[in-house]
C-alpha cells in the first residue's frame, strides 16, 4: 500500500490519551508566543541551541554504535573538527549530523521537500533508488498538507496570545485541540514515511541498518512541524531504538500487515510531553529567582540539619528561662 494521509487516522490520533496529553503540555508552551521578554527570548535561544546537540548526538550514536558524549557534540557544534583523545569517526558523525541539521533547517525557510534528500546525503546515509522513488511520491501529499496545517494554525497561536492568559494559566481548550490534530497529522506523516522506508529497505525494520536509514526522518518530520506550529521534539538514542522496536513488534503482531501508528503515536506522545514541559521551563527559567528559591532550600536543609543535631538534648525545667 503506497503513502497516504488518512483524515479519519488522524482524528482518531489525536483523541487518543498520550496525544491530548502531549497537546496540553505543548499548548501551555506555545501560548507564552510571541515573546516578548528579553531573557525569555535568550533562554529560548539556548534552548534551540542545546536541541541541536542533543539531536546530533542521538544521529551520531546512532550512526556509529559509539559512545558519543555530550561533551563529544558540544565541541564538535561549536566548531571543533577534532577532539583530543575522542576517536575521529565520532567527531566526523557529529560534524555530518550538524550539516544535515543545517541543511534540513532550510526545509522552515524554503518550503522545498528536496531538502530532505540533501540532509540524508550530508549525513551520509544512502537510500536505495526505491526508497527515494517512494519518498518522492509522498512528498507531494506532506507538503499539501502541511501546507493546509500551516494556514489554518495561524490563527491558532495568535488567538491564544490575545487572550493575555498568564504563563502559568492552563491553555485554552481551543489550543489544545488544535495543537491535538496538528500533532496528529505530523504522527501519521512521520509513520507513513517510516513505512515508505521499511516497504523499500532490504534490512529487517528493526536493524541496525534501519535505524540509520530512517534517521533524516525524524529530522524532516521536525522540521514539518515546525511548519505547522508544533513545537520541535528531540529523541535520544535509547528513546528512538525504543520507537523502531514497538513498531517492529506492532507489525509482526498483525504478521506484517499490521498498523503501525498507534505504536508510533504512544512512544512520540510520551516523549513530547517531557520535552515540551522542559521546553516551557527552559524558556521560563528566571536565573535570579532560582537563586533565591536555592538559598531559602538551603536556609531550610540548614535549619533541619540544626534541629536533628540537637533533638536528643532534652528541656531541663529546673533552669531558669532565658529572655533572648
Amino acid at each position: 500500500m503506497g503513502f497516504a494521509i488518512n483524515d479519519d487516522a488522524v482524528a482518531r490520533v489525536a483523541a487518543l490519551p498520550g496525544v491530548r496529553a502531549a497537546a496540553e503540555a505543548g499548548a501551555q508552551l506555545i501560548a507564552l508566543w510571541p515573546l516578548t521578554d528579553a531573557k525569555q527570548m535568550d533562554n529560548d535561544a539556548k534552548y534551540a541551541e542545546n536541541l541541536q546537540v542533543r539531536l546530533t548526538r542521538t544521529i551520531a550514536r546512532v550512526a556509529t554504535g559509539e559512545d558519543v558524549t555530550v561533551p563529544d557534540a558540544e565541541f564538535v557544534y561549536e566548531g571543533a573538527d577534532e577532539i583530543p583523545g575522542r576517536p575521529q569517526e565520532i567527531v566526523d558523525a557529529l560534524l555530518a549530523a550538524n550539516d544535515a541539521y543545517d541543511t534540513m533547517v532550510g526545509y522552515r525557510d524554503h518550503r522545498d521537500p528536496n531538502v530532505l534528500f540533501e540532509s540524508t546525503d550530508a549525513m551520509g546515509v544512502t537510500w536505495s533508488d526505491a526508497t527515494v522513488d517512494a519518498l518522492r511520491d509522498a512528498l507531494p501529499q506532506v507538503e499539501r498538507a502541511v501546507a493546509a496545517d500551516a494556514a489554518d494554525s495561524g490563527g491558532a497561536e495568535a488567538g491564544a496570545a490575545a487572550t493575555g492568559d498568564p504563563a502559568d494559566a492552563p491553555a485554552s481548550p481551543e489550543l489544545v485541540d488544535g495543537l491535538a490534530d496538528r500533532f496528529a497529522q505530523a504522527l501519521v506523516i512521520c509513520d507513513g514515511l517510516f513505512a515508505v522506508i521499511d516497504a523499500t529497505l532490504a534490512a529487517e525494520p528493526g536493524s541496525r541498518e534501519a535505524a540509520v536509514a530512517k534517521l533524516p526522518i525524524i529530522l524532516f518530520v521536525n522540521e514539518l512541524r515546525e511548519q505547522m506550529a508544533v513545537p520541535r521534539l528531540c529523541l535520544s538514542d535509547g528513546q528512538y531504538q525504543a520507537l523502531l522496536d514497538a513498531r517492529a513488534a506492532a507489525a509482526a503482531a498483525a504478521a506484517g500487515g499490521s498498523d503501525t501508528l498507534d505504536a508510533t503515536a504512544e512512544a512520540i506522545a510520551l516523549i513530547a510531553v517531557n520535552e515540551w514541559k522542559r521546553h516551557y521551563d527552559d524558556v521560563t527559567w528566571d536565573p535570579d529567582e532560582a537563586k533565591r528559591r536555592a538559598k531559602e532550600e538551603d536556609e531550610r536543609k540548614n535549619k533541619e540539619a540544626l534541629a536533628a543535631k540537637f533533638a536528643h538534648i532534652k528541656d531541663d525545667p529546673s533552669k531558669p528561662e532565658v529572655e533572648l
